[in-house]
């Protein structure tokens, strides 16, 4: 069998696995942030209204969202934003080198999120199960005649 027709028919299998770690990556943050779980010394003093602790917030919120697949391409967009804040508020100002000013993460998971937010959920996903069409009502216009 032609291996790229079974990579085609694994790919929208993988989006979904590669949006739900994405989430996932992101949801750990938030949890060590905004729970210090698990304790993490840069993260020990972040309280909830600093802008640490509102990108948290961004994190346990929004990256759930993508675990589960729900509103999947809005939450994956505003995390896209949140990623390029964090990496010019936060990493940028200390050198212009990603690999030497800590922030390959942070535009690894921006661009990640802005992947997710074009390509969307995947299959499995809520968004896939609420996008589903209802099963259609049975035509009861031969039953109505019949019972007559």
């Amino acid at each position: 069998m032609n291996p790229d027709r079974i990579a085609a028919a694994y790919q929208p299998y993988l989006l979904s696995l590669f949006r739900f770690v994405t989430g996932l990556s992101l949801f750990q943050f938030g949890v060590a942030k905004l729970f210090k779980f698990p304790p993490v010394p840069m993260f020990e003093a972040v309280t909830p209204f600093s802008l640490f602790g509102a990108a948290g917030m961004f994190e346990l919120v929004l990256g759930g969202m993508l675990m589960l697949g729900l509103l999947t391409r809005s939450a994956a967009f505003v995390l896209s934003g949140e990623m390029a804040c964090a990496y010019f508020i936060e990493h940028f100002p200390k050198n212009f080198f990603p690999l030497l000013n800590g922030g390959t993460l942070a535009i690894v998971l921006c661009f990640a999120c802005l992947y997710l937010a074009a390509a969307g959920a995947g299959p499995l996903s809520l968004d896939a199960v609420l996008r589903a069409k209802p099963s259609p009502e049975p035509d009861m216009r031969g039953f109505e005649q019949a019972r007559r």
